[in-house]
């Protein structure tokens, strides 16, 4: 969605380095309303179309899709995509119709480009998840490709937002990944108490009077739905509050 990173680098790159199979490399920059709720931050939305385009060119990217609303939207939109269950829990649960918003725009944007392959950051586990879903139970011929998180020395996971922290907010947020990774040390150590596993990570969150906890949540990650017990892969998910701006981030692990 624009106010590109070197998150948004790290899939320009991943597209870059499979080139002999994709032929050219496509960006597309699209803030979509779509999904956005009525009280949400779509108006203040970073946008910076002209640096954008100069980390587009300076990363080789061929070409750029950066359509207007009024391009996406001509009409009033009547026809949505929704991947249920799998968009309700987590961030879904907080903020309706935000997937469908999401899948809406994907499809429409992977009908326009009609990408071979398309690139997605796993910092969006949920979106990520939804996407491929969405790509599988309609038959869309295009190989989705998760990329790493990309993050910040002290393992903030970088995204957009980050720029509406201040100075206070921003040294508080690093929390957020240490909590998940709290949880997932005890799930290494051989705990499978889910709760406590829970209570760990939200014990690293509490420490700080600016974060507020939305969720704290331990998902099975095909699927994205709470376990009861460890038996297998999972994935670990928050979303915080610090002052007015929402963050996500998460990790998995394996068997």
């Amino acid at each position: 969605m624009g106010a590109l990173h070197a998150g948004h680098e790290a899939l320009i790159k991943t597209a870059q380095s499979a080139r002999d199979e994709s032929g050219i490399v496509v960006v597309s920059i699209f803030v979509n309303p779509l999904q956005f709720g009525p009280n949400e931050d779509f108006a203040r939305y970073p946008q910076a179309l002209p640096q954008d385009l100069k980390m587009c060119e300076r990363n080789r990217v061929d070409l750029v899709f950066a359509p207007s609303v009024q391009e996406m939207y001509p009409l009033p939109q009547l026809t949505f995509t929704e991947v249920t269950r799998m968009g309700e829990h987590l961030c879904g649960k907080f903020r309706p119709g935000h997937f469908r918003g999401v899948a809406t725009v994907v499809l429409k944007l992977l009908n326009i480009v009609q990408p071979d392959r398309a690139y997605f950051g796993e910092k969006d586990m949920q979106q990520l998840a939804v996407v491929r879903r969405m790509v599988a139970d309609l038959n869309l011929p295009v190989t989705i490709v998760g990329v790493p998180t990309v993050r910040e020395s002290d393992g903030l996971a970088l995204s957009s937002r980050n720029t509406y922290l201040n100075a206070d907010e921003r040294k508080a947020a690093p929390a957020l990944y240490r909590a998940l990774q709290e949880a997932g040390r005890l799930i290494r150590s051989g705990e499978r108490d889910t709760a406590k596993i829970r209570q760990a990570g939200l014990a690293v969150l509490n420490e700080s009077p600016l974060i507020r906890v939305e969720y704290f949540e331990i998902v099975d990650p095909d699927d994205l739905q709470p376990v009861s017990a460890l038996n297998g892969p999972v994935s670990l998910a928050a979303a915080i509050w610090i002052g007015s701006t929402r963050l996500i981030d998460n990790i998995f692990l394996g068997a």
